[in-house]
C-alpha cells in the first residue's frame, strides 16, 4: 500500500531500517485519518515515497511551489481517482538529517514524523491557520506516540509542506 524509493544512498545508509520506518509511519497516519481502506491490494499503492537528496527536493519545490531551496518534505495530493491513490510525498535528506541535529531527535523519529505529516496533508489535513494546526499537531501527536516517537512539537521544529 505503500510505495517507497530511496533514490538517495545516504537514507539507507544513515537508517537501515528506513523502509519500515516510512511504511509504519504511513500506514499509522492513514489508520489516524481513517483514511486506510480495508480491502486494498498487496499490489495497490496508496502513497507514493521518494527519498532523495536536497536537490531533487529543491527542483520539486522551485517547479510546483515556486519556492527556492530545498525543504524536508513536500506533499503531492493527487486528483481523485478510482484506484484510491493518494498522492507522493518527496522527502530531502540533507534538510531532514540537518533538522533533526539541530533539535536533538533521532533521524528516525524525524523521519517518521515528517512521513506521518506528508500523509495527513494528503488526505486534506492542514495547518494554515491555528485551528487547524491544533487539529493537524494533535492528531500528529497521537500517531507519533502509537509508534513510539516523542512529541514532535516540544522542541524547534523547520520548515514542512
Amino acid at each position: 500500500m505503500i510505495d517507497i524509493e530511496i533514490e538517495d544512498d545516504a537514507w539507507a545508509e544513515a537508517l537501515p531500517d528506513a523502509v519500515i520506518l516510512v511504511r509504519s509511519a504511513a500506514l499509522a497516519a492513514l489508520d489516524g485519518a481513517q483514511m486506510r481502506p480495508k480491502d486494498a491490494g498487496a499490489d495497490s499503492g496508496l502513497v507514493a515515497v521518494l527519498l532523495t537528496d536536497d536537490e531533487a527536493v529543491a527542483e520539486l519545490n522551485a517547479e510546483y511551489r515556486r519556492k527556492a531551496g530545498p525543504t524536508n518534505v513536500l506533499s503531492f495530493p493527487a486528483a481523485q481517482n478510482p484506484e484510491g491513490f493518494l498522492g507522493d510525498l518527496a522527502l530531502a535528506y540533507g534538510v531532514c538529517a540537518l533538522e533533526a541535529e539541530q533539535q536533538n531527535k533521532s533521524l528516525a523519529d524525524h523521519l517518521q514524523h515528517l512521513v506521518a505529516h506528508g500523509v495527513l496533508h494528503l488526505v486534506g489535513y492542514d495547518h494554515m491557520n491555528e485551528d487547524e494546526a491544533a487539529d493537524m499537531e494533535g492528531l500528529e501527536r497521537r500517531i507519533l506516540a502509537g509508534l513510539g516517537v516523542p512529541d514532535p512539537y516540544a522542541a524547534e521544529q523547520g520548515d514542512h509542506d
